[in-house]
């Protein structure tokens, strides 16, 4: 990101990459911790880096055989249960004789703001590089029963990304109340493969936020 200009009502974007400007009405502005390594002198033991983080192999072994590395030092994913599956795979496989590796794909993730944004597995731009036309999305926005019994106007959106040659979810997506709560629950029937035609056959709860995720059609 270049710059930001307010013109009128919206907030223009200059950006240096393929798309050079958009424009938006709120900018959320994010900022990532990085690894502190300055003062380790890696170098001397001839641990590898990779762009500014201990570079490690699946079971987070680094280039030195003993030594190893999880957490936010590293490239994964910097939350906390990321670090914490990460130590116990790497106690079990070093020290439980269970050989054990972490699947780092379709983790969920959200944005604390108010209301939540949460998501998990491909975004559409990342699905239609991937499988091109055999995606196709499905969207909803609406005004969740809660809101409309209050002074709320505030509307929930929720996305799914759907690989139409194998029906396979290849994402989902919400901006919502209690998005992370709902979103965090669509990971382990990701991990187990999960179709748009078990959605459609599922039956919710209502009045929920969650149930709009059965209705898409």
């Amino acid at each position: 990101m270049q710059k930001l200009e307010r013109e009128q009502s919206c907030i223009n974007i200059s950006l240096s990459g393929e798309v050079d400007k958009i424009s938006a009405t709120t900018v959320v502005w994010i900022e990532e911790r990085t690894p502190n390594l300055d003062e380790l002198n890696l170098e001397q033991i001839n641990i590898d880096l990779d762009r500014g983080a201990i570079a490690v192999d699946g079971y987070s072994c680094t280039s030195q055989p003993n030594i190893f590395a999880v957490g936010d030092c590293t490239l994964r994913p910097h939350w906390t249960p990321v670090a914490i599956a990460s130590g116990r795979a790497f106690a079990d496989t070093e020290f439980g004789n269970q050989t054990c590796a972490v699947s780092y794909k379709n983790i969920p993730a959200v944005i604390s703001t108010k209301p939540e944004a949460a998501t998990i597995g491909l975004s559409e731009t990342q699905a239609r590089e991937k499988f091109g036309n055999a995606v196709r999305c499905y969207r909803k926005t609406f005004q969740p029963l809660f809101n409309l019994i209050g002074e709320s106007k505030q509307e929930a959106l929720l996305k799914l990304v759907i690989d139409q040659h194998s029906d396979r979810v290849l994402g989902a997506h919400m901006v919502g109340e209690y998005a992370s709560e709902i979103i965090q629950m669509v990971a382990p029937a990701m991990k187990a493969g999960v179709t748009k035609k078990h959605f459609d056959q599922a039956i919710g709860i209502h009045p929920s936020l969650g149930e709009e995720f059965f209705t898409m059609r």
